[in-house]
């Protein structure tokens, strides 16, 4: 793959990071007001519509989207990525965006242990020596005995793995299908999970809070968009790095608009994370 496509890619993945850095900080606030499951349906509504519209525009309409190599994976990642988004924001309503995203950001990590046995990629001594160091920035995070160390800690633990292997699985359908067919499942198979869960959670909405409710869908549409074709576009390590990005952007938002801290375990702990990670992913470079 070319130099200037990886460029590219790593553009892409900036700019993805920013935008589920706001996307996390709509839900949260969102979430604050309504019910979880309400608002993760409503931006998936809005979602599958505009899968479904931009894919009757392609060549061949819907039957080419819906055509796919691996219709089994297809519809485990779409229904992954919908729960995934519940559990996550239910962890910024429990422990806000910072501390939520700092735990968070170990799914590089995970990525790495599981590409062995989903990818048959070659994990090494040096890869599993920085995810146990990656694993002990997690337990400073989590700071026993105390602060955040609590049983809803495993709410963005629990998260940070659901990503992780809808990342892996991303990467792996994107062998024999394309990101617009990737992007269709993404969009209708979640649709159909939180509608068949969120109906049952209706609360009416207010007036201003649509608003709030339509930026989110937008960003949702354009986060996800970005996502697929970064992975398409470049080498995943290449890009992967600027993953991390999301960690301070989403700590930024927490802390202007929500009045969060950044405690210094947490400080600590998400850099020897981070550290691991970009340690792991320059091995993943480099081997051989």
């Amino acid at each position: 793959m070319s130099g200037s496509n990886n460029r590219l890619g790593i553009l892409l993945m900036c700019l993805t990071t920013l935008v589920f850095a706001a996307q996390d900080g709509l839900s949260r606030h969102l979430a604050d007001e309504y019910n979880v499951y309400l608002v993760v349906m409503i931006r998936y509504w809005f979602f599958a519509a505009f899968v479904v519209a931009i894919s009757l525009r392609r060549p061949g309409g819907l039957r080419a989207v819906v055509a796919t190599r691996f219709p089994v994976l297809q519809v485990v990642r779409g229904a992954l990525l919908a729960l995934e988004i519940v559990v996550t924001v239910l962890a910024f309503t429990l422990l806000g965006l910072t501390e939520t995203h700092a735990i968070f950001i170990c799914y590089p990590l995970m990525i790495a242990a599981l590409s062995g046995p989903v990818l048959g990629e070659s994990v090494g001594w040096r890869r599993w020596s920085a995810i146990a160091i990656g694993l002990l920035g997690v337990l400073i995070i989590l700071n026993p005995g105390g602060g955040v160390f609590s049983p809803v800690a495993a709410v963005p633990l629990l998260g940070a793995l659901m990503f992780a292997v809808y990342g892996l699985l991303t990467r792996y359908v994107a062998r024999g299908d394309s990101s617009a067919v990737s992007f269709f499942y993404t969009g209708t198979v979640g649709m159909v999970v939180m509608t068949a869960i969120g109906v049952w959670y209706w609360q009416p909405i207010s007036g201003p809070d649509w608003l709030w409710m339509g930026t989110l869908c937008l960003s949702g549409v354009l986060g996800h968009w970005l996502l697929i074709k970064t992975y398409e576009m470049a080498e995943a390590s290449a890009v992967q790095p600027f993953a991390y990005l999301q960690l301070p952007f989403a700590a930024g938002f927490g802390m202007v608009f929500f009045d969060e801290t950044l405690r210094s375990n947490v400080a600590i702990g998400a850099a020897i994370v981070v550290g691991a990670g970009l340690f792991t992913l320059w091995r993943e470079r480099h081997k051989g």
